[in-house]
């Protein structure tokens, strides 16, 4: 079966580093927040190119705390996208501001400019914007708004470790900025963990803090909570970490035989102008969607959908978010939406297998 992802080819690939990393951990008799994650900290800074890196337990926690650092709560609004992980949206809700839902283009599959322009209020404090996919949003108009606005800019860099914009790498445009370090993403732990970035002093010793009750010297002096990153999953980020380039290399590379594949019937995803793809997930489009996946799964290839309804439209948020307008690029692609297989490790016959595969499909004329 090939399938969508696999974080354990990824282990296999990088077994002996990952083992004698694990084992340095176990020896050391340090668990928790120790030189595993101050180290981790320091090079996933330098690596994306800021002062500081902040390791927290999850990229949900990455997002809620920078959030309460930038004391954003009750009575404020803060806009991003409906087409993301739920992650982004429940953050903002558990902050005690308001999600303000704006669409997207069709295109790129993130935040319309011109609809986070029409969607700012005086009450607008923040804008989370999604790089989804594994490429660069908006950057140029929406760091505009931002600044005419005197809105702070959060990004969520989730989807899109060592992805650049113009040269520069994501996580260094906005105030602060979050990574998820699930499995299953570039940079995955085997196990939950969690990056912040930040060139704001005051702003990383303040998450530092709240990561861990607010403590100073274990007296908690600001409200916080139990967000530790451990050494077990540092150590292991610190050896993908090193690994990175050439695994989002190995994601280029799978995605031009992909985009070699000639079908009316299947749209590629497209790559922003200045932008570099690391291909996080690769997105295609097609009006064939249930019968494509249900001729790939038949034919041993698990497909994905990411995501298959926005979160607007999700039981959990219902009478709890704001749509200032429409979200009609929105509630279009996700009827045709659908991600191909991809992951560092994944074979390239196994790639052709696919390609061959939906060549022969037959999709419909619509």
């Amino acid at each position: 079966m090939i399938t969508c992802a696999s974080p354990l080819a990824q282990y296999e690939s990088h077994r002996t580093e990952i083992d004698a990393a694990i084992s340095r951990v176990l020896d050391s008799g340090t668990y928790i927040l120790g030189s595993e994650v101050q180290a981790l900290e320091k090079e996933f800074a330098a690596y994306i190119g800021t002062q500081h890196a902040v390791g927290v337990a999850n990229g949900t926690d990455a997002l809620e705390l920078a959030l309460a650092a930038l004391d954003i709560g009750s009575g404020d609004e803060v806009i991003t996208v409906s087409h993301t992980a739920v992650a982004t949206v429940a953050a903002i809700l558990r902050s005690g501001a308001t999600p303000v839902l704006v669409d997207i283009d069709e295109d790129y599959f993130s935040m319309d400019a011109t609809a986070l322009e029409r969607a700012i209020t005086s009450k607008t404090k923040a804008v989370i914007l999604v790089h989804i996919y594994g490429q660069p949003a908006d950057l140029d108009a929406i760091i505009g708004l931002c600044n005419h606005n005197g809105i702070i800019l959060i990004e969520d860099v989730a989807q899109a470790h060592g992805a650049r914009f113009n040269g520069q790498r994501l996580g260094t445009f906005g105030t602060i900025a979050c990574f998820s370090c699930y499995p299953t993403k570039n940079l995955g732990a085997i196990g939950d963990g969690g990056l912040i970035t930040t060139n704001d002093n005051a702003l990383q010793q303040k998450i530092s803090m709240m990561r861990e009750y607010g403590w100073q010297d274990r007296i908690s002096m600001i409200p916080g909570r139990n967000s530790r990153l451990d050494e077990v999953q540092a150590a292991i980020l610190r050896v993908k970490l090193a690994h990175l380039d050439d695994s989002n290399a190995a994601r280029i590379a799978i995605a031009q035989l992909y985009s070699q594949l000639e079908t009316d019937g299947l749209s590629m995803p497209k790559t922003r102008p200045l932008s570099s793809h690391v291909y996080h997930l690769f997105v295609c489009r097609t009006s064939s969607r249930k019968e494509l996946l249900a001729y790939l799964k038949t034919n041993g290839v698990l497909a994905g959908i990411h995501y298959p309804q926005p979160v607007h439209e999700q039981p959990a948020f219902h009478n709890k978010v704001s749509i200032p307008h429409r979200l009609l690029n929105t509630e279009k692609i996700k009827e045709e939406i659908i991600s191909l297989p991809m992951y560092p490790e994944l074979e390239h016959e196994s790639v052709e297998e696919v390609k061959y595969l939906i060549s022969n499909f037959r999709f419909s004329a619509s």
